[in-house]
């Protein structure tokens, strides 16, 4: 899995941040719980000198690295190259940064993953929902996503299409499993895109 970030171009490698979130499996089970059943659907919930190689960290189950920039593909581990080219063909990530992730050999266990990266634009807020095959972005793709998110002090993201948590979120979420990526004095949005939908990332703009 590598999902493209808007990083800030400074930052460079220390741009992200991986959290291990190998003890709270259920996160997303219990980010649900957050919000009232309105109906069952059927669905089931539950990526010169020759340059320096890129780190690879353990979060877990996965084997982790952080891609700067596109130049930097090939500094990136093997076990997670692309076919060479294949983001010249998508121009709008050329200056994005790249978390990658991959599943550990042996490992049975699929757990959340998490990082935490610095914006390059503090006043929207980016999840990495574009797909991506074959090098490819075709103009619709399958969604089944649910998406979370909560607003920081002084943050004002247009929620429109967001469901809000009637109660804030240490009643439904272990927060000390969850640690620094819940705030649980705050509410909780959710947001589902489910069916054939516009192949695009989803942005949250703030209020002006």
């Amino acid at each position: 899995m590598v999902l493209p970030l808007p990083v800030r171009g400074e930052a460079r490698e220390t741009a992200v941040r991986f959290i291990n979130l190998e003890k709270y499996p259920s996160l997303f089970v219990d980010l649900g719980k957050g919000f009232p059943q309105k109906k069952a659907d059927g669905r089931s919930r539950t990526l010169s000198a020759p340059p320096a190689a890129l780190p690879v960290v353990s979060v877990g189950s996965f084997d982790a690295s952080y891609v700067p920039s596109v130049s930097d593909f090939e500094r990136l581990d093997e076990r997670f190259r692309l076919p060479p080219g294949t983001w010249d063909k998508l121009p709008a990530y050329r200056d994005f940064g790249f978390a990658v992730f991959k599943l550990k050999p042996g490992a049975t266990t699929i757990h959340p993953m998490a990082f935490s990266f610095a914006r390059a634009n503090t006043r929207t807020l980016f999840f990495p929902t574009v797909h991506i095959h074959d090098g490819v972005v075709h103009p619709k793709a399958e969604f089944d996503h649910v998406l979370y998110c909560q607003r920081g002090a002084g943050e004002r993201f247009v929620l429109t299409d967001w469901e809000e948590s009637p109660r804030p979120a240490h009643t439904f979420i272990h927060t000390e499993r969850a640690g620094e990526l819940v705030d649980g004095e705050a509410h909780c949005y959710r947001r589902r895109l489910e069916g054939k939908l516009p192949n695009k990332d989803t942005i949250l703009e703030a209020r002006s």
